[in-house]
């Protein structure tokens, strides 16, 4: 093949291949296979995320030492997951108003 019939590159760009986020990974943090590490300083605070972890169906390793600052990082990232946010559509112009007027919404509100 000729120089003037190829238009494009033989092989990819290394700089894009590997880049990107991980949409399909196989380890689900707080799952039984990969559990959280937690680490709290008294008993009473372990039961405390206990239930935490329970209402949320997460699982945990939870450490007790006093002596260790309390690490709750972890399930604090996996609680502050950020929600879908869902916009209302806006009626076409021949549809009710949804205000309810009963008049069409170019005439009323659009």
């Amino acid at each position: 093949m000729s120089k003037f019939f190829f238009k494009g590159r033989i092989d990819k760009r290394e700089n894009y291949a590997g880049g990107g986020y991980e949409t399909k990974r196989t380890e689900k943090p707080g799952s039984e296979d990969f559990p959280l590490n937690i680490s709290v300083q008294t008993d009473e605070r372990r039961i405390e995320i206990e239930a935490i972890l329970a209402s949320n169906s997460l699982f945990a390793n939870i450490e007790v030492n006093a002596e260790v600052e309390e690490n709750l990082s972890e399930l604090n990232g996996m609680l502050d997951t950020p929600k879908t946010m869902v916009v209302d559509k806006t009626p076409g112009r021949n549809d009710p108003c949804s205000c309810g007027s009963g008049k069409k919404y170019k005439k009323c509100c659009g």
